[in-house]
């Protein structure tokens, strides 16, 4: 099945429309928000590294010194930048609660947990580990959501919600993934090295799902929500339950991409 790979996005295009949406809004009070999180900034990479510093500024980080921390990641590899604004376009296209890309943007813990966790994966592949550790510690406190910086997360990942999801320090997350609340991808506590889950391109994950170990999610499963997923599955396959089993038939599409939910009749069973 021939799959579709989307261009880079045309960053100076993407801002120019947030700024149109950001300009709209006749809320006086949000102005400030508006402002300061997007009109204030020259460009994309500008605002999202002052978001990330304003997020996540602590005593012993503030805004400012984390801004630039944020600000030579971004200019060093510039595809962080595209990255980010490819995973705010998804959750524009896939999140009907979200109505344009500066809502995503500014309100979005998901998103902005996600490219927090690009800036510490920064760090981490530049023999900076406590600093990238600091910033995982940040986004868990701030945001309920734990990403080990040494993770391997692709493009186009939406974090529904986010809160209380776990991504461990072998996991692989590839392009076009979908995940909602309380999602753990994690070790079984038994093994060393390279024990986290692979999750291949398109894989929807429903909400509570636990997928644990050095197994496989092949591109285009389907996880149902509250599933504990301890083998690997195949692709474009759904699974359900304690432990997870298949049910239906093998679909054809990406189930991230609709983040449709519903599963097959549960007696329906592969």
């Amino acid at each position: 099945m021939m799959q579709r790979f989307p261009s880079p996005p045309d960053l100076d295009a993407v801002w120019r429309d947030m700024l149109v949406q950001s300009d709209v809004c006749c809320d006086v009070l949000i102005q400030g928000v508006f402002a300061t999180g997007i009109s204030d900034h020259r460009n994309f990479p500008s605002a999202l590294a002052a978001l990330i510093g304003t997020k996540l500024a602590d005593r012993a980080l503030s805004a400012p010194a984390l801004t630039a921390l944020a600000a030579s990641a971004l200019a060093d590899h510039p595809d962080i930048a595209e990255a980010a604004c490819e995973d705010m376009i998804a959750i524009y296209e896939r999140d009907a609660a979200c109505p344009d890309y500066v809502t995503a943007f500014l309100f979005f813990k998901g998103f902005h947990s996600i490219q927090a966790y690009r800036i510490a994966h920064w760090l981490w592949q530049n023999n900076r580990q406590h600093l990238a550790r600091h910033l995982q510690s940040l986004v868990a406190e701030r945001f309920s959501v734990d990403i080990h910086p040494a993770a391997r997360l692709g493009r186009r990942i939406v974090f529904d919600h986010g809160t209380g999801i776990v991504v461990g320090e072998t996991c692989i997350i590839d392009d076009d993934v979908s995940m909602l609340q309380g999602v753990t991808l994690g070790g079984t506590g038994k093994e060393t090295g390279d024990r986290h889950p692979k999750v291949r391109r398109g894989v929807l994950i429903g909400a509570g799902a636990k997928v644990l170990g050095n197994i496989e999610l092949g591109e285009g499963a389907k996880v149902g929500a509250g599933s504990v997923v301890l083998e690997s599955v195949p692709p474009y396959t759904t699974v359900v339950g304690n432990p997870a089993r298949k049910i239906g038939t093998r679909h054809s599409s990406l189930p991230a991409l609709g983040m449709d939910q519903r599963l097959p009749p549960l007696d329906y069973m592969i």
